[in-house]
């Protein structure tokens, strides 16, 4: 009973891993600009998203799973050297990420308690690292996202109800929208399972010790239900932008999330932006860390005994990044194309891997999994070529 328990709690806590890694500064201006341009279409896009994300993850965390191998390790198995690359495209774009999502924390301190927000980030960087230099720091890490997790998706529906949505036309347009925003809908999935967000959990599993052939119904469920908690808070924050918007009134482009916020709930709702965004943002500082430091642990054993230091050292070279350069907006950008190639990349070798008898023995595919990964690898693969001009 006791170990079933644990095992319940290790899948719950990989599933908030993943979904508030997802959940981070980028996810809560995301949806305001999109809910600002769509309107209610954008219904449709969020609708279409979470079934290529619920694609995308299930092929990566079964397969994972499967094989009993992190994903740097299973690409190393396929084409020696490519789990090189895969682990060095993910460790820079979680670097450089982890600089957004350390000046998030910084923007909600700045708003909740008024001091500079490169401060905030620093306060928040010790935070994050207390939690990695704990004894039962895996444990710790759980607790957190779980606590935290909730914590965004009850503020956000308040902030949802105190809108008054008009929920019809929403539900309406999800179904048959007005327009059809393809590059939309390729930046939301890229941002809910891109780079290295659905390997948070993925890792976070057999770090546990989930993995093998019997343990697939609990990964694909663990794998649904980090998608469908990414999509609560997606649907809540664009019920209330749409709330917002439908009333007449206009999101500042500069922070067009804490607009959302502080036109539907006054001044204390400009105050829950503050809670939200910093919950959003230091659970990603959490799983962006944690997951980059699994590509990285298992190349030399020196890098395995030094784990709290490598991945202390991460977040404070992100925080300190943060505090001198300011702003990361162009790092982002740069990093934002990178990691458009990191999806198809790491999902094509998942592909490969799931038909390789060595890595998965005697486990058989689903074909309808394979076929989702390969329309999720060419729809993102198609959008980094245009990003870039190719």
């Amino acid at each position: 009973m006791h170990m079933k328990r644990w095992n319940s709690s290790a899948f719950l806590g990989a599933a908030f891993l993943m979904a508030t890694s997802a959940i981070g500064p980028g996810f809560l201006t995301q949806t305001a600009v999109f809910t600002k341009q769509l309107a209610a279409s954008f219904g449709f896009v969020i609708l279409i998203s979470i079934l290529l994300d619920i694609g995308a993850q299930l092929n990566i965390w079964r397969i994972l799973a499967v094989s009993e191998q992190r994903a740097q390790d299973l690409a190393n198995d396929l084409l020696p050297g490519l789990g090189y690359l895969l682990s060095g495209l993910i460790v820079a774009g979680g670097l450089a990420f982890n600089i957004g999502n350390l000046a998030g924390t910084g923007l909600g301190m700045q708003v909740l308690f008024h001091i500079p927000a490169a401060q905030g980030a620093a306060i928040s960087a010790l935070i994050a690292i207390g939690i990695f230099l704990s004894r039962e720091a895996g444990k710790m890490m759980d607790v957190f996202t779980k606590v935290l997790g909730v914590l965004m998706i009850l503020l956000t529906l308040y902030v949802t109800f105190t809108s008054s949505p008009p929920l019809a036309t929403a539900l309406y347009r999800t179904v048959w929208p007005e327009t059809i925003d393809a590059r939309a809908i390729i930046t939301l999935v890229g941002g809910t399972v891109g780079g290295y967000i659905t390997f948070a959990g993925g890792h976070r599993l057999l770090d546990a010790g989930i993995k093998g052939k019997e343990m697939l119904p609990q990964v694909s469920r663990a794998a649904v239900t980090g998608i469908l908690l990414t999509s609560v808070m997606r649907v809540m924050l664009f019920l209330a932008a749409l709330g917002v918007v439908s009333q007449g009134l206009t999101l500042q482009d500069n922070n067009p999330a804490a607009s959302v916020f502080q036109l539907a709930a006054g001044p204390w709702g400009y105050r829950i932006f503050g809670v939200v965004m910093w919950c959003a943002a230091i659970t990603s500082v959490v799983g962006s860390a944690y997951t980059s430091y699994t590509f990285v642990s298992n190349f030399h054993p020196r890098i395995a005994a030094l784990r709290k230091w490598i991945i202390s050292s991460f977040i404070i070279v992100s925080a300190f990044i943060f505090i001198i350069v300011g702003q990361p907006v162009k790092i982002l950008v740069f990093v934002g194309m990178l990691n458009g190639f990191i999806l198809p990349l790491a999902l094509t070798v998942m592909l490969f891997a799931a038909y390789r008898l060595r890595i998965t023995k005697d486990y058989h595919h689903p074909k309808w999994l394979f076929v989702f990964g390969i329309l999720v690898v060419m729809a993102t693969l198609w959008l980094s070529v245009n990003a870039i001009g190719i």
